[in-house]
């Protein structure tokens, strides 16, 4: 599921607890609760999670070189 659509759906779930008198706001309601979702996510500054994957491909990458070249750089000193 998308992020739209999740934030639809929270929006949506949260209106369901709202008092009977009030109803017919419903849909601003919605609309405000998702807008505020939205603004308090945006500021968390979190990150997709293709971007998580793609950082952590090249972390392990990144660790792999640096484990090669410890062993490059203690091999060098075992003949010196």
């Amino acid at each position: 599921m998308d992020k739209p659509n999740q934030l639809d759906d929270l929006a949506k779930k949260l209106s369901e607890f709202l008092p009977s008198s009030v109803k017919n706001l419903q849909s601003d309601f919605e609309e405000n609760m998702r807008s505020g979702l939205e603004s308090g996510l945006r500021k968390m500054h979190l990150v997709t999670r293709e971007e998580f994957d793609i950082q952590t491909a090249v972390l392990l990458r990144t660790r792999e070189k640096l484990e090669a070249l410890e062993e490059r750089v203690e091999k060098l000193e075992r003949q010196s």
